[in-house]
């Protein structure tokens, strides 16, 4: 055994725990797991440590290093675990001389290595050769959030939001796609905020344009999850005028009533998201959303809950994350009244069934055409709507028009198109 990585949560979380890996093996340790933990809601914490305890049961010799959101900000109760023999916060996983292996053995009370999150100003350009087993890779272009969403403990796990300059981003994506990869996607925390940190306070549109011109050969370029309030008119433009930018953007909503966004401390309201989805449509008819959705947050009634479900249907959203509200200590809204758990999961379940109506009705929409299809593993793929697609006869990496002869309960079916040639 080597090292293996254990990734819980984001996008991110996917991108760093392939940094970590690289640095911890320049470091020279070995028979290791990094599990890179996520800390957005108390499921996430519990099955970290979950993945703790199968980790030294299945490999009782090994080193068990945690890190990651829930690491940064439940550093003690991680490092209490016999399990454990090593904590690294996040201001220090992605440097190599945290993975020395001199730094294992220690006492309970120094085996946990977590520095103040929110003195960290600078966020490093990693670069990578690549993504394990992936035909799309992640960039980092952004983390930690200068926001306070009344429900997250995120920014106490990441701290101050700040940039990666864009020449390294661009240089990342420059080295991913002369290695192969047909798809980037931009991640970080909140991305939308990209820039006023750097010289020249650019924009996360910006950023998007200048990928897109110093690129050329770069087939396709993706934005995670969004703050839809915050994207600037650099972005927009860049949405209508170049098809490489994907037609898919996946909202951080939260919620469809105006009460319960302003008890998150959210920045826009119900009408603010209509608005943008069709301004979106409007410049890329193609263009379809998914969206983050919180059930049975504090206060919510069952007409507020209405709202949320309705606005599916309305902004015609397609993949949905649904969380049952989940109370994270030192939040303001674990001090709120709480919506009895069971109504949340009932409110979370309905959500979720209004999910799956929406995607089953664009996979029926997709019936007959003809897509372009980047294939991830043998005879699997995704559109350029972020649809999967089973494809038999493909390798991963390419990318092939597909005819979608149909849908399934998984998403679309369908062959390569071959050339007359």
């Amino acid at each position: 055994m080597s090292i293996e990585t254990l990734t819980f949560g984001c996008r991110l979380n996917a991108y760093e725990s392939e940094v970590m890996k690289a640095e911890a093996e320049k470091a020279g340790l070995s028979d290791a797991i990094i599990i890179n933990t996520c800390a957005v809601t108390s499921e996430a914490v519990r099955q970290a440590k979950q993945a703790v305890r199968k980790a030294r049961r299945d490999h009782p010799d090994a080193k068990i290093i945690v890190t990651g959101c829930a690491a940064q900000t439940e550093a003690r109760a991680f490092g209490d675990m016999a399990e454990v023999d090593l904590v690294i916060g996040n201001a220090d996983k992605m440097k190599a001389e945290s993975y020395k292996p001199m730094v294992f053995g220690l006492q309970l009370n120094d085996k946990v290595q977590v520095n103040d999150i929110m003195s960290v100003r600078e966020t490093a350009g990693h670069l990578i050769e690549g993504m394990d087993g992936r035909a799309r890779a992640f960039v980092q272009v952004q983390n930690g959030c200068d926001h306070r969403c009344t429900f997250c403990i995120i920014p106490y796990g990441r701290g101050p939001s700040r940039s990666v300059p864009m020449g390294l981003v661009v240089d990342q994506i420059k080295r991913l796609v002369q290695n192969g990869y047909g798809e980037i996607v931009l991640t970080g925390v909140d991305i939308t905020s990209y820039g006023p940190d750097l010289p020249g306070t650019p924009t996360l549109g910006k950023l998007v344009q200048s990928i897109l011109r110093h690129v050329p050969d770069l087939p396709r370029l993706r934005i995670s999850s969004i703050d839809s309030i915050e994207a600037d008119d650099a972005l927009y433009d860049a949405i209508a005028s170049d098809k490489r930018l994907m037609p898919h953007l996946h909202l951080s909503l939260q919620s469809g009533d105006d009460m319960i966004l302003k008890r998150m401390k959210r920045r826009h309201l119900r009408a603010d998201a209509l608005h943008i989805v069709d301004k979106l449509r409007a410049l890329r008819p193609e263009m379809v959303f998914g969206a983050d959705i919180i059930a049975g947050f504090p206060t919510e009634t069952d007409e507020m809950f209405e709202n949320t479900l309705r606005i599916v249907s309305e902004a015609d959203l397609t993949y949905l994350h649904v969380f049952p509200y989940s109370p994270r200590p030192g939040t303001p809204a674990a001090r709120m009244p709480q919506v009895d758990k069971r109504v949340a999961r009932d409110r979370a379940a309905l959500l979720r069934a209004e999910g799956d109506k929406q995607f089953r009705k664009l996979a029926a929409s997709r019936v007959g055409k003809i897509e372009s299809v980047l294939v991830e593993r043998d005879g699997l793929g995704r559109t350029e709507q972020f649809m999967p697609v089973a494809v038999p006869g493909t390798e991963p990496g390419q990318i092939v028009p597909v005819r979608i002869t149909k849908a399934s309960v998984d998403g679309l079916v369908g062959e390569a198109v071959r050339s007359a040639a």
